[in-house]
């Protein structure tokens, strides 16, 4: 989490100012697939025809409209923002959790649900009124999206975890989210003004692609061969927490009431649908 909060901060350094957000996108599965790829010479194992049809789909959820609307989203809006909109992740889960593997929602679930998402749609309208220009409905309404499909990624991909190794999986979800994404970015690939990046930029350029690429798919994915796509995805719950600080401190961010509302809001709800239902 402490790699993810970073990320937003330095993504904003990043793009739309020296890289378009879908010529960023391109330049991270460039960058992290050819990694995975390498370390998968080190794993042995055969994946069934029918399974790398399902990875083709993973690709869709956990690479390509997941990557491609959060840096969109992060151009258009704050860090902290996009922090406090990604913490809905927990509860889409358990609703796409129930609906594909039929797991029980309580009534504290559901009312939990509700005040999470209400708290997403308070700050996802204040942006639309906000004095603040980091701000942007577009950019908060681009990440709600994109944490729907890395809360289906997250459920549909646990199967599949629980068969192959962690880097056989992420290996050929981001090949085939490379068939998607270059085409798209290539544009703006070619138009990057290389020679004129700073070194805080390509910085900023190398920690997204090896450390909130690599590293933090790696993590996560592995996670899911010992819990369930819910407790992992509940550690999205210090992202706010330090991505506030992260921004703030580099001065790329500012608290509004609206934000403190929205972040309690979502919080308390998360903490009351993530109770584990009581057996008798």
């Amino acid at each position: 989490m402490i790699i993810y909060a970073a990320g937003f901060s330095i993504i904003k350094e990043v793009t739309p100012e020296h890289v378009s957000p879908a010529g960023f996108v391109a330049l991270r599965v460039i960058g992290a697939t050819p990694l995975l790829w390498l370390a998968g010479l080190f794993i042995k194992e055969k994946v069934a025809k029918k399974d790398l049809r399902r990875l083709a789909l993973l690709s869709l959820f956990g690479v390509s409209i997941n990557q491609s609307l959060f840096v969109k989203g992060m151009a258009l809006t704050s860090p902290i923002s996009g922090a406090i909109i990604m913490i809905t992740s927990p509860l889409l889960v358990l609703i796409i959790g129930n609906l594909i593997l039929k797991e029980k929602i309580t009534w504290q679930r559901i009312t939990g649900i509700l005040i999470g998402l209400g708290g997403a749609a308070l700050l996802i309208l204040s942006g639309t009124v906000s004095s603040d220009k980091q701000d942007n409905a577009l950019g908060d309404i681009f990440i709600f999206i994109n944490a729907i499909s890395w809360g289906t990624f997250l459920v549909l991909v646990k199967p599949l975890m629980q068969k192959y190794h962690t880097i056989t999986v992420l290996k050929w979800v981001f090949l085939f989210g490379m068939v998607i994404l270059i085409p798209l970015g290539w544009t703006g690939m070619m138009d990057v003004a290389w020679p004129e990046l700073s070194g805080r930029t390509w910085f900023g350029i190398i920690f997204v692609v090896v450390a909130v690429t690599y590293i933090a798919y790696l993590m996560n994915i592995y996670g899911l061969k010992i819990l369930s796509p819910t407790v992992v995805s509940a550690y999205i719950y210090l992202q706010p927490l330090l991505a506030a600080g992260i921004a703030v401190y580099l001065g790329k961010d500012t608290v509004t009431w609206q934000k403190s509302v929205s972040a309690l809001l979502i919080l308390g709800g998360v903490m009351l649908a993530s109770q584990t239902p009581k057996t008798d």
